[in-house]
């Protein structure tokens, strides 16, 4: 490996974790992703030999350990939490503008979804299906008490309720630009179904782990 060649804390800090892909991978470790196929999915323009790279390279420096069905941040690693939500504070504040096309994945916005559900306060299976109208594809959230999973073929439960957009407003209220039922509201989102998932869907749907960062620097 080349090095900078300086002697500076910086510096090194900058020789484990200034390669592509790698604070990325660290970021969804730190949100909960530990086997090779969940950090794959989540960041699908990082092949999966790059990946495995990437993971040996963290092992060595001692932030990653291999365990016996996955990876594991190391007390080193977990220390980098503050800097990179400190690097989501900057970056919402200072370089977070409109979305680009090319960041609008829809089905990493689903793989990043079904994550995030809270599925303590639920005593029944709710499938949702999700309309991406502006990309013609259409997902099923289906959560039910202790599970969540999204569906890329419909699954053949029949559906509870409907929620429609275009992909670009999805991902706004995923990263806490708006509110959800602000943007039902709004009529720049549609959901209709039974009142128990029309009410129960915002609270069910955690957002992104960053969305909290950049509501308030919106507000700001």
């Amino acid at each position: 490996m080349r090095t900078y060649a300086q002697y500076c804390p910086i510096v090194r800090a900058v020789e484990v974790l200034g390669d592509r892909w790698t604070l990325l991978i660290v970021r969804d470790m730190l949100i909960g992703a530990t086997r090779f196929n969940e950090i794959s999915r989540g960041l699908p323009g990082l092949s999966r030999a790059l990946l495995s790279r990437r993971l040996r390279q963290l092992s060595t420096a001692g932030l990653v350990e291999r365990t016996g069905d996955g990876y594991v941040l190391t007390q080193a690693g977990e220390a980098l939490r503050p800097l990179v939500f400190g690097l989501a504070d900057w970056g919402a504040r200072y370089a977070f503008g409109d979305p680009r096309a090319e960041e609008l994945d829809p089905e990493v916005l689903m793989w990043w979804m079904h994550g995030r559900i809270d599925t303590g306060s639920l005593s029944r299976r709710a499938n949702i299906e999700i309309r991406i109208n502006d990309r013609r594809r259409t997902f099923w959230l289906v959560v039910e008490p202790g599970d969540a999973s999204v569906c890329y073929t419909d699954p053949g439960l029949e559906v509870d309720a409907v929620l429609a957009s275009d992909i670009a407003t999805l991902y706004r209220v995923w990263e806490g630009e708006f509110e959800l039922l602000d943007a039902v509201r709004a009529g720049t989102v549609e959901l209709t179904g039974p009142r128990w998932v029309v009410r129960g869907l915002p609270d069910w749907l955690k957002l992104s782990p960053v969305a909290g960062i950049v509501r308030t620097a919106r507000v700001q």
